[in-house]
């Protein structure tokens, strides 16, 4: 049975928030900072997650985690963002309702990890598949791309975002990723020309410089020294725990994944160096005739390796540089730019510059990742964006930043109060109006297409005459004076108050979060974002490809005379897109919380933690949960859970869920005002009720484990009785058995023994009587043979008185001999020249005659064997040894095809009538006709063509027309590549400029590879007019295709669909054919 652990259960403080008792904002941080201390980062509000940043790895998202919170209820176990993950999954998949995933809080309270850990949790539980899988990774993989470009270092964090992103996931009617879109906020472009002190630049910049090739950066004119650039800090251009070098690296594999093509990220990585160029360009003041200043380039050398590498004309840019051209209807005004001037329109062109590439880039990723089916997706929405800001130096950004926070925190209490009225009215509660602070005044002095102070900035930029800060302020004072959540120096004097921590160049906004102080000066440039005209134009006028996509206002002939929107209103219109595509779908909270200033792990600075509190409006999001009920829960685990608690329920309730749940508070006397029972939960509405319960609960568990304890111990001291008894039995019954076995084995050995020695005794008996019988007979027979002897010598000398002993020699040495050719007749090898055999010599002073016989016996046989021969088996031999010289231990393919004969004909051309048409076509003699696969360049994939190989020429044809599609004369023909491996792919290199070559060259696929370049080298080598073919044997060659070299590429792989080999287009360069690996 599978145990689960509930959030209740084992909880180091207060898992959920809402059950917090006494609820204060001491309390509330006091809970925060005891589970904290012991590893517990996420604690809920209901269904928001609070998630608080560790500044360590925990082993908290390993894949058995991933399990344990795959499809189970969101308050089953302990808080974890996995459950909310799966929550709004589940939801997405199961009742097709539209999700989004709302992570808020400010720079290194751990917004972008919560971001990734929900999306990898979502890419581990959805489903599989190689498509699936390739969207997954994309979407992951779309990560690092756009860390490198929007993230920085700051004082805050080592990882900051420096832009807000909200990604829809779409998913199909199963819960399979899609796609997604991908939408990006405010990127922080003044951070390209300054950083703050102790800040770093974008990530890209020093990923580029750390990590790249020298090659790389000698083609984009760069050095590795962060010194010789303006626009880097070097007071923390290296970062502990980033290796730049690396993560420029997994950039560059990202960006692969993506869908970047080589040339892309070649042109991106051109803009980067321009901007670090950009930054380099120094001017200095030159005197007009006039009188009026201009400025002009110092060191032009920066100036022309920025416009080498962009392809503007060097005099072009610095002519933006030093003049600005006004039109007005049909008029135009230039005047000369000032240094200052010159400066600003330098950073304004670096920052529009790389804030166009980042928004490219997001574009061309959506191209990449987008779903490509038509159909209605689900659509699963993760918002990353920065939380509310209030530093010593507010500015713009700052205040746009806590505006679009507004606007979150409106609509988080709209749909948390909407959220609760719904289970309400589903569960048939009574729903009672809660009392809460409703932001929409502050959204409205900000956004009000009237009076707002957007709609005042945006009146001022465009308003004739002398436009400075100083005339915003002054108008502000003048509409927003009498506002209660406006306060400035002028509208605290107006009533007679004096305010010493308000600047005169200041304002004051009363946020939801707290009040916030705003310095004006800057306002007003940072809003206009102005870019001159010169300046777009000359950056139309490149020969870069990316620049004309990213100035298309540039273009001389769409000049447009009108202002362009300003950055507020841009901003405005963006943040009122993103709620109204919020308000549609079900919200998932995510409030990330830094512990420490000090990126510190274990340290828990409670000011710090209080301050975010307040501005996250925590406090008010428990109380809006506990105006109602503070606890909900379903019967069926209620029950399950409390069951033990009455007589009536336990062990089993037979009844339904809710009955059952109605006779256990009845028997526990709860009162029930604090309880009502809805459609399918029970509504608690005090945490002490739940407390009381829990108490309950844990002193009968207490109660039922003592008794399991004693029935157990009981049970098991039987238990060891009996086994105790039961060895005893076992172990008597095997120790007699034993020692009937010792004594059975000691009588037993004692006959072995008496047999032995009698067997002994009888066998040494019989062994003299015989040796004596052997003496006996071998004296006779001694006897006998002197005997004979001395008759035979006798007889002898009659006849032989002299050279007798000669004579005998040469008798015996003729005897042997004769034996000896016996004997080799009788065993001679059989006539196979394979066959390596050969009897084995009799005497020693044969040996000579024995190799040499050997040796003549084997020559004999040979020609015997090949007199056999016919003249098309000579052939056939001959290119056999033809083929072992050109292939043999240079290619696995070729030990396979040495037992296989060469047939040339295999399609029987001259007899089979299908080739009719193509038999009159060819005139000459075919020499090899085979089916061979031609591989198309464009997807790997081959296509059937007949392959004929005559004297002069090599043909290519349909297989089921028989037309003819190609036709090259040997001449033409250089080379022939192939791999070493044991596939069957070949290509045939076309001489450059012949007619042949029109085309480029053939890449083949053939069952019969060795056969038909034995033919082709073959035939070349007869030939007296022809150079000899030239076979190349490598796993890495390049074909030409038309005007472009592709390289062949051969790897090992594993065995898939069979045995078969598998070619695949990597990109418009490479081709890679993976060969199974042979045993």
């Amino acid at each position: 049975m599978e145990v689960k652990t509930s959030l209740l259960d084992n909880m180091i403080g207060v898992g959920d928030m809402v059950l917090l008792e006494p609820l204060s904002e001491d309390s509330f941080l006091e809970n925060l900072r005891n589970r904290f201390d012991h590893n517990e980062i996420y604690t809920y509000i209901g269904s928001v997650v609070i998630s608080m940043n560790p500044y360590r790895s925990l082993p908290i998202y390993t894949p058995e985690k991933v399990e344990d919170y795959r499809n189970r209820n969101f308050y089953e176990l302990s808080p974890h963002i996995y459950a909310l993950a799966d929550e709004a999954y589940r939801s997405l998949r199961d009742q097709d309702k539209d999700q989004c995933i709302l992570i808020t809080g400010e720079s290194g309270a751990g917004k972008t990890e919560a971001s990734k850990l929900v999306m990898s949790y979502v890419a581990a539980v959805c489903g599989k598949g190689q498509e699936v899988n390739k969207v997954k990774e994309q979407l992951l993989q779309s990560n690092p791309v756009l860390e490198a470009f929007g993230n920085a270092k700051t004082v805050r964090n080592d990882n900051s975002s420096r832009f807000g992103k909200y990604m829809d996931i779409e998913f199909d009617f199963k819960g399979d990723p899609l796609g997604g879109v991908i939408s990006n906020y405010l990127l922080e472009k003044s951070r390209v020309v300054k950083q703050p002190r102790g800040e770093r630049n974008f990530h890209v910049f020093y990923q580029l410089l750390s990590g790249a090739s020298d090659d790389t950066l000698r083609k984009l004119k760069l050095d590795r020294d962060f010194s010789k650039y303006n626009y880097l800090s070097l007071d923390s251009a290296v970062v502990n725990g980033l290796d730049d070098a690396a993560n420029f690296r997994t950039v560059r594999n990202a960006m692969q994944i993506v869908g970047f093509m080589e040339d892309e990220v070649q042109s991106v990585l051109e803009l980067v160096a321009a901007v670090l160029k950009l930054g380099n360009i120094e001017f200095k003041p030159e005197s007009r005739c006039n009188g009026t200043d201009e400025s002009r380039v110092k060191d032009k050398n920066d100036l022309k390796e920025m416009c080498e590498l962009l392809g503007i004309e060097q005099s072009v840019l610095e002519r933006a540089f030093s003049y600005r051209t006004v039109e007005a209807k049909l008029e135009k005004v230039s005047t000369t730019l000032n240094v200052a001037q010159a400066y600003y329109a330098r950073d304004a062109l670096a920052k529009n510059l790389y804030s166009r590439l980042f928004s490219w880039l997001v574009t061309r990723i959506n191209e990449s990742i987008k779903a490509q089916a038509k159909t209605r997706h689900k659509v699963m929405g993760v918002l990353d964006i920065y939380g509310f800001e209030i530093f010593e130096d507010n500015s713009f950004e700052q205040f746009i930043i806590n505006y679009c926070n507004e606007k979150l925190q409106q609509i988080f209490i709209e749909l948390t109060l909407r959220e609760e009225q719904e289970e309400y009215v589903r569960e048939g509660i009574e729903w009672t109006n809660i009392e809460y602070f409703n932001n929409a005044v502050i959204c409205d002095l900000i956004e009000n297409n009237q009076n707002g102070i957007l709609a005042m900035l945006d009146e001022e930029c465009l308003r004739p005459g002398t436009v400075t800060d100083e005339t915003f302020l002054d108008k502000l004072n003048t509409i927003c004076a009498e506002h209660q959540h406006f306060e400035s120096r002028l509208s605290k004097n107006s009533k007679f108050l004096t305010d010493h921590s308000l600047p005169h160049n200041c304002f004051r906004i009363q946020h939801y979060a707290g009040k916030v102080l705003y310095r004006a000066e800057g306002f007003v440039d940072k809003n206009n974002d102005l870019l001159y005209r010169d300046l777009s134009q000359a950056m139309y006028k490149a020969n870069h490809s990316l620049i004309k996509q990213l100035f298309p206002e540039g273009n001389p002939g769409k000049v447009n005379l009108k202002r362009p929107p300003t950055a507020g209103f841009q901003f405005k219109a963006s943040v009122g897109t993103l709620m109204r595509n919020l308000q549609t779908k079900n919200p998932n909270y995510i409030r990330c919380i830094k512990p420490n200033d000090k990126k510190a792990s274990h340290i828990f600075t409670e000011s710090l933690v209080r301050h975010q509190v307040r501005y996250l409006g925590l406090m008010e999001n428990v109380r809006v949960r506990r105006a109602g009920y503070a606890f909900r829960q379903a019967y069926e685990p209620c029950l399950e859970r409390y069951k033990m608690l009455c007589k009536k329920t336990w062990p089993h309730w037979r009844g339904p869920a809710r009955e059952g749940v109605e006779v256990l508070m009845s028997d526990l006397q709860v009162p029930t005002e604090e309880f009502s029972y809805g459609r399918s939960k029970i509504f608690i509405r005090n945490p002490r009720t739940l407390f009381f319960l829990e108490e309950r609960r844990r002193q009968c568990l207490q109660d039922l484990a003592t008794l399991i304890q004693k029935i157990y111990r009981g049970w098991k001291c039987r238990s060891h009785f009996l086994l105790l008894k039961k060895s005893q039995i076992v172990v008597a019954a095997w120790y007699r058995r034993y020692a009937q076995q010792k004594k059975y084995q000691k009588i037993k050995s004692a006959t072995t023994v008496v047999q032995s020695y009698t067997r002994g005794w009888q066998a040494r008996k019989l062994l003299r009587e015989l040796k004596y019988q052997k003496r006996c007979e071998e004296a006779a027979t001694t006897i006998a043979a002197y005997w004979h002897g001395t008759q035979v010598r006798r007889e002898y000398r009659k006849f032989f008185r002299a050279n007798a002993g000669k004579k005998i020699y040469e008798f015996t040495i003729q005897r042997i001999m004769q034996k000896y050719f016996l004997g080799l007749k009788r065993d001679l090898p059989s006539m196979s020249p394979i066959d390596k055999s050969w009897p084995s010599r009799p005497y020693l002073f044969l040996d000579g005659v024995h190799t040499e016989l050997r040796r003549i016996f084997h020559l004999w046989r040979c020609k015997k064997y090949r007199s056999t021969f016919t003249e098309e088996k000579k052939a056939v031999y001959e290119e056999k040894l033809e083929a072992s010289e050109i292939f043999k231990d240079k290619k696995a393919l070729y030990p396979s095809s040495v037992s296989q004969p060469f047939k040339g004909d295999y399609l029987e051309i001259r007899k089979n009538p299908k080739y009719q048409k193509l038999n009159s076509a060819v005139e000459e003699k075919v020499l090899l006709a085979d089916v061979v696969n031609k591989i198309n360049r464009a997807n790997g994939k081959g296509t059937a063509r007949i392959f004929l190989l005559t004297k002069n020429s090599v043909v290519l044809a349909d297989q089921k027309t028989g037309q003819v599609k190609a036709s090259v004369p040997l001449p033409d023909l250089t080379s022939v590549s192939v791999s070493t491996q044991s596939d069957g792919f070949f290509a045939l290199k076309l001489k450059e400029g012949s007619a042949s070559a029109v085309k480029g060259d053939f890449l083949l696929s053939s069952e019969h590879l060795i056969e038909i370049i034995t033919k082709l080298h073959h035939i070349g080598s007869t030939a007296a007019d022809r150079e000899q073919l030239n076979v190349d044997i490598s796993d890495e060659f390049l074909v030409q295709f038309k005007q472009d070299k592709v390289c062949v590429k051969f790897i090992q792989g594993v065995a898939k669909n069979g045995n078969s080999v598998s070619c695949k287009r990597k990109n418009n360069r490479l081709l890679e054919v993976s060969v199974p690996a042979t045993a």
